[in-house]
């Protein structure tokens, strides 16, 4: 199971980020665990200062835009 963190207030990208987080795991059969993260405190400690950001198995591997379908696919493909 891969741990996932999506990092933001509440904002129209952090939800399209969750969005396509879920839907490219059930797309490609993996089970994720995917946590919301709001709290402005537990963000900095990620040292994201632009959400949303995303946390893969507590290393950090996007801030600030919603990222690419094709880049969160690697990321559950282990590339």
């Amino acid at each position: 199971m891969i741990d996932v963190k999506v990092l933001g207030g509440g904002c129209a990208n952090c939800k399209n980020t969750i969005k396509l987080v879920e839907e490219v795991a059930r797309e490609q059969g993996v089970e994720i665990k995917l946590e919301k993260v709001e709290d402005m405190q537990d963000i900095m400690a990620y040292d994201v200062m632009s959400t949303p950001g995303v946390v893969i198995n507590g290393s950090v591997v996007h801030r600030g835009s919603v990222p690419q379908r094709d880049r969160v696919m690697d990321w559950f493909s282990g590339e």
